[in-house]
């Protein structure tokens, strides 16, 4: 679904890149993940995958179409969840999504259905001006869905929301994916990223610097380690052992087999962790 090679982009013209020879593809139903700090290049690649900046520099494909050369018809296909909620104030949570519907050639779906889906029933006929930055953030996600995308970005989906509604919207999204929409995530929260995607990518400084699927990274960089809380002489006791060295593993053995467990657990790194050790940098 998308094809980026050799991609460049400067903002000032100046030889300073945003961007630096970034390459990458995302398969058809795929999740991807495109993780880093603030300024290390996300929203820029984002931004010229969905039009919205002019391609300078690389080849780049989205849904069958070439960025050179951008078709009407790609818009129809794609549906983007901004990180900033740009909605029209001063009209209500319907009309702001009625208005948008009819900018597309393809049959769209029900503003209400939609208002309901993430959240905002009761909320239709209130102008948007009135809306908390959570309440706005969910009306773009759903106005992203309008279109019934097949291509679908997402930038920081959950932000500024409550575990609650956070979690409906990872369902969501979910769903969408096992009915074939491919996604592309943006994002710096590793916990989202870990959970939904099939891979990701790791950008910093403009530059990719790994990618893989989060199970692989964390087998690859990852400490392979059991944590275990087992009961000795009336106290509780917590050690944790290497799944690898032998005397580890003779050690857990003996505590399995002579001990009462309480608790008994894989200690496997974070993305964060991952993320860090790879690139030297935090999520900041």
């Amino acid at each position: 679904m998308i094809k980026v090679k050799g991609l460049y982009h400067s903002y000032l013209k100046d030889g300073k890149y945003a961007v630096k020879d970034v390459n990458f593809e995302v398969g058809e139903g795929e999740i991807f993940g495109f993780l880093g700090p603030s300024g290390a290049g996300k929203s820029t690649t984002q931004g010229i995958l969905t039009g919205l900046l002019q391609l300078q520099k690389g080849d780049v494909t989205v849904a069958g179409y070439d960025i050179k050369n951008i078709s009407r018809k790609m818009f129809n296909k794609i549906g983007v969840s901004f990180e900033q909620s740009n909605v029209y104030n001063k009209m209500t949570a319907k009309e702001n999504l009625s208005f948008y519907a009819r900018l597309f050639d393809v049959e769209t779906r029900d503003p209400l259905e939609l208002i309901e889906l993430v959240g905002l029933k009761g909320k239709e006929n209130i102008k948007t001006g009135e809306f908390s930055k959570g309440m706005k953030h969910r009306l773009v996600f759903a106005r992203s869905m309008i279109n019934n995308p097949t291509m679908w970005f997402l930038d920081e989906p959950t932000t500024g929301l409550d575990p609650a509604i956070a979690a409906a919207i990872k369902d969501i999204i979910k769903d969408r994916n096992k009915m074939g929409v491919t996604v592309f995530l943006t994002t710096h929260n590793m916990y989202i990223a870990d959970e939904l995607c099939d891979r990701v990518g790791f950008i910093v400084e403009g530059e990719i610097k790994l990618i893989d699927s989060p199970k692989n990274l964390k087998l690859q960089y990852g400490e392979k380690l059991v944590e275990v809380e087992y009961t000795q002489n009336g106290s509780v006791k917590k050690d944790c052992f290497s799944t690898i060295l032998q005397k580890d593993k003779d050690a857990l053995n003996k505590i399995i087999n002579e001990k009462e467990i309480l608790t008994m657990h894989t200690k496997e790194a974070t993305l964060e962790e991952i993320f860090i050790k790879v690139t030297g940098r935090e999520l900041v």
